[in-house]
């Protein structure tokens, strides 16, 4: 089963090699936390996989849907044993996209998106003395991102790219900008397929 999924994708990779104009495209990025909140001061980035379909091409825009994930991650150990435990954040990012085609800097292309995102956040080991192996908690709000992609080939592209979270809060979590504004900086490489 597992050749056959590898020969159907390597079929496709050949022929959208071909191709002169991509509608898909995939990304790696690094997520790096920023601002005043509880991630930028707990967590750091690990990475962020994203694919871009451009569904709707019009003279100078491109309008698409995009997913991305990533994982951020918060080690907390203050050596006197109280606290020793990991939280690691999992994003998911569903998001549509307008790209603008500029003729002439054709190798650049500013981007801006709005979505929605979940953050998964799973914790293991103790907090003052409590074990908290396998418990956790999802928080989700609006996502809006823009960023530039510049072309350093007809197929690799560099990107940089800013997302703004704006979480909902439980009824125990304090309805500040702190707790519910999340801001991510990506840097990143990416492929057109």
């Amino acid at each position: 089963m597992k050749q056959k999924l590898l020969l159907a994708l390597l079929l496709i990779l050949s022929i959208k090699s071909f191709s002169q104009d991509s509608k898909f495209s995939i990304e790696a990025n690094y997520p790096i936390p920023i601002g005043d909140n509880f991630i930028a001061e707990n967590y750091t980035g690990i990475v962020d996989i994203g694919a871009k379909y451009r569904f709707l091409e019009m003279t100078n825009i491109n309008i698409g849907a995009s997913i991305n994930g990533g994982i951020l991650v918060n080690n907390t150990n203050d050596n006197d044993g109280n606290q020793d435990f990991k939280v690691k954040s999992y994003l998911i990012q569903p998001k549509f996209f307008a790209e603008l085609t500029i003729e002439s800097i054709s190798k650049l292309h500013p981007f801006i998106g709005f979505g929605y995102t979940f953050m998964v956040f799973d914790a293991s080991g103790t907090n003052n003395g409590f074990d908290v192996s396998g418990s956790s908690k999802t928080d989700s709000g609006i996502n809006a991102n823009f960023g530039v992609a510049y072309d350093l080939t007809t197929k690799i592209f560099i990107g940089i790219q800013y997302d703004y979270v704006k979480l909902k809060v439980d009824k125990e979590t304090p309805n500040t900008t702190f707790n519910t504004n999340v801001n991510l900086l990506k840097i990143g490489l990416g492929l057109r397929i």
